[in-house]
């Protein structure tokens, strides 16, 4: 499908929109995610970053209240890992979901991150939370210190 019909496939399937309606967010939504001017693409057209995006305009084409996603800077170069963490935080604050994010990435942590959740996999509990930047300050949590300051305390 091109981009077009991928963001387009939710709002078909879940409303009453008429298909000028659908067209009109669908071209709304790749814009916001600096995409216009590529709805025939096809995924494969694009690069690593581009179908990022492109995966967060369709997850937007309903309007949730709440986006989860899970390592979305995965496989992208440190500058593009960026632009994408700048561009969840202008989609929040624009259209003002919660957003989720599962990543080991520290930058996107520290940008994107207002409340961070430290899970233990052996004790299958939470061992930390609150603010990133105050977690690395105050946490007596040896194991998420050493996360947060990548082993340097």
């Amino acid at each position: 499908m091109t981009l077009s019909e991928n963001v387009a496939l939710p709002l078909e399937q879940y409303t009453n929109l008429m298909p000028n309606e659908i067209r009109e967010l669908v071209s709304l939504k790749l814009s916001l995610v600096g995409l216009a001017g590529f709805e025939e693409y096809y995924p494969s057209e694009l690069s690593g970053g581009m179908r990022k995006r492109a995966g967060l305009a369709r997850a937007m084409a309903l309007d949730p209240k709440i986006l989860f996603f899970d390592e979305p800077g995965a496989g992208l170069d440190p500058v593009t890992s960026r632009m994408l963490d700048d561009l969840i935080l202008e989609i929040q604050e624009g259209i003002g979901s919660t957003i989720v994010m599962v990543t080991h990435e520290l930058a996107s942590i520290f940008a994107v991150g207002t409340n961070a959740i430290f899970l233990d996999s052996d004790a299958r509990t939470i061992t930390a939370y609150g603010p990133p930047k105050e977690l690395l300050e105050t946490t007596d949590n040896r194991n998420v210190r050493r996360f947060l300051s990548r082993g340097e305390r």
